[in-house]
């Protein structure tokens, strides 16, 4: 579903921030995407949907090649869901209008056929009584389920998930944790960057660890957790999971 092959990418001539990444997600997988601040994760994931764009390799979504000139972006990113660490959802739409917006301006739905489409996803999120407030309205776990039911509004063949619970209180963790372990217990296609081990061990089918730009790991959920191959890999877990 999700191919990328040998990607470089610089912000200036000294500062490469992705070195000859090479990985790939099949269809119906959850791929964990881990590894210090600054690695590359989040930039990696935005270069999938072409919100960052790469100097060297290539990358393809369902066969269509993000970084050929000719594809369409917008019809792309429409397949391919996306969920922020900030919610970024529009604070002057109601929730229920945030959810038909792109439906109907992308997908070009009705408002009817948006509005049932949207209604159907709050309750699968559990925020259907939701519909009619603002997002200032909502705390930060209901705005970021708003999120995730906004990007499945869209039919999206996969998700992208960028650090989703980082802004988040503490007990509002789980609640974003728990729409995601559905999703990916359905079989939804998953790239997923996170620090949340207890997630990746749950649901993840394999765990990329990055460091630096490099994809240090690419290894089976259990291999990863059980002997992570590189030194890095095993410093970081140590950390990470001491606590």
């Amino acid at each position: 579903m999700i191919d990328i092959s040998h990607v470089n990418k610089w912000y200036s001539p000294a500062f490469q921030v992705l070195k000859d990444c090479t990985t790939s997600v099949a269809k119906g997988e959850v791929v964990v995407v881990c590894g210090p601040s600054g690695s590359g994760k989040s930039t990696l994931i935005k270069c999938v949907n072409a919100l960052e764009p790469f100097q060297e390799g290539e990358i393809k979504v369902d066969g269509i090649r993000v970084n050929d000139p000719k594809t369409n972006l917008p019809k792309l990113r429409a397949r391919v869901g996306m969920v922020f660490q900030h919610f970024e959802l529009f604070p002057h739409l109601k929730i229920i209008d945030n959810l038909c917006l792109a439906q109907e301006k992308v997908l070009g739905r009705g408002h009817e056929e948006a509005a049932a489409k949207a209604m159907k996803l709050l309750e699968r999120v559990g925020l259907n009584d939701h519909a009619q407030k603002f997002p200032a309205q909502l705390s930060g776990g209901q705005q970021q389920r708003v999120a995730i039911a906004r990007a499945l509004a869209m039919d999206p063949i996969a998700m992208l998930f960028d650090e989703p619970t980082s802004a988040l209180d503490p007990e509002m963790i789980s609640e974003v944790l728990d729409v995601m372990v559905d999703l990916a217990r359905e079989g939804m296609t998953m790239m997923v960057v996170t620090h949340e081990m207890g997630f990746a061990r749950k649901v993840a089918h394999r765990v990329i660890f990055m460091d630096r730009g490099e994809i240090v790991e690419d290894a089976d959920k259990e291999d990863f957790f059980g002997k992570p191959r590189s030194e890095r890999a095993q410093k970081f877990l140590s950390k990470i999971l001491s606590h």
